[in-house]
């Protein structure tokens, strides 16, 4: 079928992108014959001197850092022995990922807010052709209440967004740049925070250090914090765990490790709800923040919206909720960028 074919071929170069319409089931991917095995990094060793660039956001002073990501291979899941393990954390598997770039921090408002307050006047001085693609972009409708709900704006995480709104974010972030952004698949958030390590954490098994990586229920004072408070993973990226959770790619299925392939594994959305969240919050308990912990978006993070039908952009109660950007080490052609925005937006 056109769209599977097309699916297949962009996903062979990681721009994996997600889907708020209705769209086929899992890709007819093929199976990897050599596994890429990179060795474990201790638990509590410094960050490692990865590559990373910084994204200058054209026509202002607005950047962020992207921090490489090797392609290697990772078990993916919990083992049976893990303390607070959830059935859906297995079966554990084997799993290959193409080498990528991470955002070393969680998106904050900062850069989010050049999408979704609709400044195109910053823009006009880009290339036509930019410009152009950037006004048919549809931007979000005004959010009912203040997505931060007063925790904070300036180098804080940006919240309260929808799936479907930070994939079109992606979109334009990617227009405006000319580089290719994301957010990753379910697999690559794992082998992101687990950062070369095969504990409950990547700082260890336990929670004794829990209080120097990460922003959770019993140190938050019922906010999130600024990203990059508290001490990097060892592949250098801040917040993994905790602060807040973050949207990945998948739509959830609980026994999606069974029905996956090996290599890139990706579950693509069906619907809106659920959507797989990652990483625990700063209203979660420690448990929710280990490496493997799952979540399914639902209903209830819209329940307060009194809009009818309720906002595909903004979920009124989901402000422990924001994401992280993903950019693929080797970027898709223009041509296979289009065909994929169109595949996956339905445009």
């Amino acid at each position: 079928m056109k769209i599977r074919e097309i699916i297949f071929s962009v996903f062979l170069i990681g721009a994996v992108l997600q889907s708020c319409k209705s769209k086929q089931a899992i890709p007819n991917q093929e199976t990897a014959k050599k596994m890429v095995r990179e060795e474990p990094v201790a638990a509590n060793q410094e960050a490692t001197t990865n590559e990373t660039y910084t994204q200058e956001i054209p026509e202002t002073e607005i950047n962020f850092d992207m921090v490489l990501l090797p392609e290697g291979s990772f078990t993916m899941g919990s083992p049976d022995s893990e303390a607070d393990r959830k059935p859906d954390e297995g079966p554990q598997k084997e799993v290959a990922l193409d080498a990528f770039y991470m955002g070393k921090n969680e998106l904050t408002w900062d850069v989010f807010e050049l999408f979704f307050k609709q400044n195109k006047e910053i823009f006009v001085k880009l290339d036509d052709d930019k410009v152009m693609k950037i006004d048919a972009i549809t931007r979000p409708s005004p959010p009912y209440e203040d997505p931060s709900y007063g925790m904070g704006k300036d180098g804080f995480p940006a919240v309260s967004m929808s799936a479907y709104s930070a994939l079109v974010f992606c979109k334009w972030l990617s227009t405006v740049t000319g580089k290719f952004y994301r957010l990753p698949t379910e697999a690559e958030w794992e082998y992101a925070a687990r950062a070369g390590t095969q504990t409950a954490y990547s700082f260890g098994d336990t929670v004794d250090d829990i209080d120097a990586y990460a922003v959770y229920y019993k140190n938050s004072d019922n906010a999130y914090k600024k990203t990059g408070t508290k001490a990097p993973n060892p592949w250098g990226l801040y917040d993994m765990h905790g602060n807040v959770a973050e949207w990945t790619l998948d739509e959830y299925k609980e026994d999606a490790y069974a029905i996956t392939d090996d290599k890139n594994p990706w579950v693509i959305p069906t619907v809106i709800h659920p959507r797989v969240i990652r990483g625990g919050s700063w209203d979660d308990d420690a448990d929710q923040l280990r490496s493997a912990a799952r979540r399914a978006s639902s209903l209830n993070q819209q329940k307060r919206d009194p809009q009818i039908p309720k906002s595909f952009w903004w979920f009124t109660d989901s402000n422990y909720v924001g994401f992280r950007l993903v950019s693929p080490k080797e970027q898709p052609s223009a041509e296979e960028q289009t065909k994929f925005w169109s595949t996956v937006l339905d445009e």
